[in-house]
């Protein structure tokens, strides 16, 4: 049977063309509707999160407060120093356990481990999660058919397209759940791509399931929610060598790349060009997806990016944490290295976790800087192609309204909600428990969600015989390798630089948290 359009070449254009034009009203523009409801669900979670807190919170934060004091004077010679410290922190931590209670967060579940029955996937300690994720799927299909509505598209058509969607990302969990795999670390992000590939390029996508295939409403909505993981503390934890590895690396990748495959490689399409150097200096997905929005890149050239990044970032996960080891380079600095080289905030957790909890800890901290660019890297990039790539014929500078249409204005979403709830996390322990609440409670789990639905979009919208003519000088994967081989060179060295000679104590701030 041959393979139909996952979606109409007419329809793809037409929703380009409603997005970019200046005519449609702002209530119906994707960047503005993924901002309105990630700060709706932020906001409901920040209420949620206060009124769950214990009635006698401010005399615990008084406890909190007394027990680091007496930490501090401690005295290291003595001999029951490590009980008494082992005591004091599990205290600190037993009430920013309490502090930090979030009721929602036991009805946003998905689909757990299990050995040999995937039926053990839908039990979490020994109670079905059947009904918080039937709560899930109908709090998120009333969102998506409420905005569908917003754009004049059909929520009741949407509503049976989500259903499949999905279903799709309930199994692309309960396979990345299965005990060897998770071994692995075969992320749900390569399932729900697979799973979406092997519908539209056998049966092809029915148009009911498509329509429900938002990639980029989805992603956006994820990444606005992210902001509230990507606080601004993590970046003054490792100081100056966090910064020197995630933001003075990652540009010179991100240009040396892009002009290495427009001037040697002659890639023909700059907007492909620029997502696949966005998607492997930048962190991956999310920067692909702000960056494609700039360039206007086709949804084609975003899902092979996006394919690419997926694909390294698996063989990238299980290779670095072996080189680390073998070589012996230590976990800071093999921390470093891996947070600024593997593309998803979720694999470089996982590649450190390989390593050691140091390493992991470091990886995560450096990747969380690097998410800081997604922003700064969308903005340079809508002011350079509206300058240079498309200039007007009059030879004209672009008005900086030209420039605001390009720009992905989700990005400042995304910092909007990084500013607010780092701020709020610098407010003494209530307010580092409340933004706990907030993300580990619910916006977390829900950005999972979102990324989750948005690749096995990526894979339902995506057509081998479109990766065939992209793929077929094998230009783009020699770009990306090409670029990544750059980027594992010059951050190992930035790191080693940094955490080793000029910084060597720079990490201890952060290891002692």
């Amino acid at each position: 049977m041959t393979s139909q359009p996952t979606v109409n070449a007419t329809d793809k254009e037409q929703n380009l063309s409603v997005e970019a034009s200046p005519s449609v009203p702002w209530y119906r523009v994707d960047d503005f509707l993924a901002m309105g409801l990630g700060t709706l669900i932020i906001l409901i979670a920040a209420v949620t999160a206060w009124l769950s807190r214990p009635v006698d919170s401010s005399q615990m934060a008084k406890d909190h407060q007394a027990s680091k004091s007496i930490l501090k004077q401690l005295d290291p010679s003595a001999d029951t120093y490590a009980a008494e410290r082992k005591d004091l922190l599990k205290q600190q931590k037993d009430i920013e356990s309490k502090m930090a209670a979030m009721p929602l967060k036991s009805w946003l579940v998905r689909p757990g481990e299990w050995r040999d029955d995937p039926r053990d996937a839908f039990f979490k300690n020994d109670k079905s999660i059947a009904i918080p994720l039937l709560a899930t799927f109908l709090c998120f299909l009333a969102a998506f058919a409420i905005v569908s509505a917003l754009q004049g598209r059909s929520p009741w058509k949407f509503s049976a397209g989500f259903a499949g969607v999905f279903g799709l990302a309930l199994v692309s969990y309960g396979l990345a759940g299965q005990e060897v795999v998770k071994h692995y670390n075969l992320e749900y992000a390569l399932w729900a791509v697979l799973l979406g590939l092997l519908i539209s390029n056998t049966i092809g996508t029915p148009k009911w399931l498509s329509e429900a295939t938002r990639t980029e409403f989805y992603i956006k909505t994820g990444l606005v929610l992210l902001g509230a993981e990507v606080l601004f503390n993590k970046l003054l934890a490792l100081g100056l060598p966090g910064i020197f590895v995630s933001w003075v690396v990652t540009p010179v990748v991100l240009i040396s790349t892009y002009l290495f495959g427009q001037y040697v490689l002659k890639i023909p399409s700059k907007s492909l060009n620029l997502v696949i150097s966005a998607d492997m200096s930048v962190c991956g997905v999310s920067a692909a997806v702000a960056t494609a929005a700039a360039c206007r890149a086709k949804k084609e050239e975003l899902s092979l990016a996006i394919g690419l990044s997926l694909i390294f970032t698996v063989l990238m996960m299980v290779v670095q944490p072996f080189v680390v080891r073998a070589s012996g380079m230590g976990e800071v600095i093999g921390g470093a290295w891996m947070g600024g080289t593997i593309d998803s905030t979720g694999a470089v957790a996982a590649a450190g976790e390989l390593v050691g909890s140091t390493a992991k800890d470091v990886a995560a901290t450096v990747k969380m800087i690097q998410n800081i660019l997604i922003g700064v890297v969308a903005f340079a990039v809508a002011v350079y192609w509206v300058s240079f790539v498309e200039p007007r014929d009059d030879g004209s500078r672009p008005s900086a309204m030209e420039i605001w249409r390009r720009f992905p204005k989700f990005t400042l979403g995304f910092l909007a909600v990084s500013l607010v709830l780092s701020w709020l996390q610098s407010q003494g322990i209530e307010g580092k428990t409340w933004v706990t609440s907030i993300v580990d409670g619910m916006t977390k789990s829900v950005r999972e969600w979102m990324f989750c639905l948005a690749f096995v979009s990526i894979g339902l919208e995506s057509n081998f015989r479109e990766y065939t003519k992209m793929l077929a000088s094998g230009k783009p994967v020699i770009l990306y390798v090409c670029g990544q081989i750059l980027n594992l060179c010059l951050s190992f060295l930035m790191a080693w630089l940094m955490f080793s000679k000029i910084f060597p104590n720079a990490a201890n701030e952060l290891l002692s948290k």
